[in-house]
């Protein structure tokens, strides 16, 4: 029987992860898992060998206070993967954590073959890192076409596939009556699957929506969180007594909210590209510490944090970062939208254009599949 070890850092990477195994599972039935993973990749059976959460960091200060733990179970995972003895790892995107526990694994068995999901963004910062890379992975999926002139620079072998998330599943109705209510509008809220970004951003979305409420009678707020936040998301809107806010965390009910929504606003990072396929309006919404914010200024060499702004060098979707990450701001973002459609629909017909160019012409999840099967019975 083969062997898979599948290596997530976050929720994000175990959503993409779970994508392509669920191809894999469906194709090729005699293969062994084991993971570092979450709910996505725990619902196809497969048990991670310790909680997410426990490795889930962000941002530089975070990481430094935090570097014994982590240093421990990168150890204790790579010892896990030795132990398991697989024929492939897949790793998926965390890169501090899963591509160091890629590069000691290949140091003590370059029999396994690693495979890593979602490259670094080397065209954010740090490009040098490439030549590291080629020493230990054997392939890297690409989700952006762009990204392929600085791997194929190094010889790395590698495969554009596309975003996973950006493939249209067909869903079953579902009756949303008990969440929302039919005669107000939706708006939906991203406020992060890390706990430390909840933290930072829901005390300023939960302003956000006090002051909507004030103007308006007509909407209804939804936050998309993860199992792992609902709680700590639940118990701070209850404090506020808001009765037209909701919390859901099934990967199905969110899918058909978002698909309902009027407007979005996110927090920066790879739900964007989920919004956009659903073809809803959004802003971008990032903060972090003071220290954090001024270390990744002075490292990073990109205008923009949205990657459909980045692709087209402009702003698409506007963002709102560090201290115009306030509910005054996002307020009178959302506002001005609301009331010119003509807006929101010119934001969503630059979203499909610039999709369409990131989007895989068959499957992504299958184009990664067929190079896991590749190696498998290579």
């Amino acid at each position: 029987m083969k062997k898979i070890f599948i290596l997530t850092g976050e929720p994000s990477g175990d959503k993409l992860a779970s994508k392509v195994i669920s191809k894999l599972q469906k194709n090729n039935l005699n293969i062994e898992y084991s993971c570092v993973g979450g709910t996505h990749l725990e619902s196809l059976g497969i048990k991670s060998i310790f909680d997410l959460k426990e490795i889930t960091y962000i941002g530089f200060t975070s990481v430094f206070l935090n570097i014994f733990k982590i240093r421990n179970k990168i150890n204790k995972t790579v010892e896990e993967i030795i132990k398991f003895n697989p024929d492939i790892l897949f790793s998926v995107d965390s890169p501090d954590f899963t591509l160091r526990v890629a590069e000691k694994v290949k140091k003590l068995n370059s029999k396994i073959k690693t495979v890593h999901y979602v490259a670094p963004q080397v065209w954010v910062w740090r490009e040098g890192r490439v030549k590291k890379f080629k020493k230990f992975l054997d392939h890297i999926l690409l989700l952006f076409d762009f990204e392929k002139k600085y791997f194929d620079k190094e010889d790395i072998p590698n495969t554009f596939v596309g975003h996973p998330l950006l493939e249209k599943e067909s869903n079953n109705k579902i009756d949303l009556s008990n969440i929302i209510s039919n005669d107000k509008k939706i708006i939906s809220l991203f406020s992060g699957s890390r706990s430390s970004e909840v933290n930072l951003l829901l005390p300023i979305l939960i302003d956000f929506i006090n002051m909507m409420n004030k103007k308006f009678d007509n909407f209804s707020f939804v936050f998309h969180a993860t199992d792992e936040n609902k709680i700590l998301i639940n118990e701070k809107i209850n404090n506020e007594n808001l009765e037209n806010v909701s919390v859901i965390s099934d990967e199905k009910i969110k899918d058909h909210i978002l698909n309902k929504s009027t407007f979005a606003v996110s927090k920066s990072g790879t739900v964007s590209l989920e919004i956009c396929n659903a073809k809803v309006p959004s802003i971008i919404i990032y903060k972090m510490n003071f220290l954090n914010f001024l270390i990744v200024k002075m490292l990073i060499k990109i205008k923009f944090a949205n990657i459909i702004n980045i692709i087209n060098n402009k702003e698409i979707i506007p963002e709102l970062i560090q201290k115009e990450c306030n509910s005054k701001e996002i307020y009178n973002s959302v506002v001005y939208f609301l009331k010119n459609p003509e807006l929101m629909n010119k934001q969503i017909n630059d979203c499909e254009d610039t999709l369409a160019k990131i989007r895989s012409k068959t499957s992504s999840s299958d184009e990664a599949s067929a190079v896991l099967i590749k190696f498998l019975i290579g």
